[in-house]
């Protein structure tokens, strides 16, 4: 079995470093992947930083893989070799649990990370389990396509969850990596979208997203002035909001649903929730059949992430760019440059 070669955090906040690994024989259920690209997260540092108290270390980044089939185990019998497909945050779930068997198998309990205790896809080869292999169709970049595989995906799957309708009025906290494909996703639905920033000079860049109207999040005055106005609110922000303003501008049987990993406790009142009949929702990415809907939704309305290129030779430096809050908005990292 010949050796991946991967770029490696040995400590966390480490820089990265080539690392290489044995990675055992192909599983029967397994995909072993050809890396073209991968795209950069906040999750990804988020883990090298060991925010979330469980990365191990060597860890080796990237969820949001594409490149093309190399391998099959001999179980694998929808994909071909040569074939390109992405892998996201997660690359395996059982199979066989309650949550899996009804088509939610990014909700089952033993859902494998990408990352997590494994080698993820800054590598020259990644490998997954067959069902999360999602081959891309005709008219989606894959030069592109990484980041619809996390980022994408998240935004996407709260609007197949929920129920959004087309007829909808809805809004966007946060226009940033999550938050532009969301207001682009949306106003393809066919949504009134308002997108809510605490930057002012981002109004220019929410309404060539698709953005209908823009608010600007410390404005208290104009958070008033839509109260009760909005169907469903989408937060892609990973910190703490006066939630309470939020539920304000919702109509009575409005949702607040939270994709960011927002690090405190949330907290609000009761009574405009249990007045307007109103509700608070969050969810985590999404299953591999909608993740392969989001893919034909991309490829039907030409949506796709605006990005950074960045060769692998200059991967810490795409990381930086990361850290600086300055990208627009999704950094890609060629493996093969």
């Amino acid at each position: 079995m010949s050796s991946y070669h991967a770029y490696a955090a040995f400590e966390a906040r480490g820089a990265l470093k080539p690392f290489e690994y044995d990675p055992g024989l192909l599983g029967r259920d397994e995909v072993e992947i050809k890396v073209q690209s991968c795209g950069l997260c906040h999750s990804d540092l988020s883990m090298l930083d060991n925010e979330w108290q469980m990365s191990r270390y060597p860890m080796v980044p990237g969820h949001e893989v594409i490149g093309t089939v190399h391998a099959l185990g001999e179980d694998v019998t929808q994909l071909a070799v040569g074939q390109t497909v992405g892998l996201g945050w997660y690359s395996g779930s059982c199979m066989v649990c309650h949550q899996c068997m009804s088509g939610d198998h990014n909700l089952c309990a033993r859902v494998e990370g990408t990352i997590l205790g494994r080698f993820g896809g800054f590598a020259d080869t990644v490998r997954c389990k067959r069902a999360w292999a999602i081959p891309l169709p005709a008219g989606v970049d894959p030069a592109k396509a990484g980041p619809l595989f996390c980022g994408g995906v998240t935004v996407f799957n709260p609007i197949i969850q929920c129920g959004v309708r087309p007829t909808e009025r809805v809004g966007v906290i946060g226009i940033g990596g999550l938050g532009h494909l969301a207001i682009r996703f949306l106003h393809a639905w066919g949504c009134a979208v308002t997108a809510f920033s605490s930057s002012a000079d981002k109004e220019t860049e929410a309404r060539a997203l698709g953005a209908q109207h823009f608010v600007n999040s410390r404005d208290a005055a104009a958070l008033g002035r839509i109260a009760g106005s909005l169907d469903f609110i989408l937060s892609t922000v990973n910190a703490s909001l006066d939630w309470g303003a939020y539920l304000n501008t919702l109509a009575p049987r409005g949702r607040l649903h939270l994709v960011g990993a927002v690090p405190e406790p949330i907290a609000f009142g009761i009574f405009p929730v249990l007045v307007g009949q109103k509700s608070i929702s969050a969810s985590p990415l999404g299953s591999p059949a909608t993740m392969a809907t989001m893919l034909e939704f991309c490829a039907r309305h030409a949506i796709e992430p605006v990005t950074e290129l960045y060769p692998a030779s200059k991967i810490n430096d795409a990381l930086e760019r990361l850290r600086s809050g300055k990208a627009r908005y999704r950094v890609v990292v060629d493996m093969n440059a």
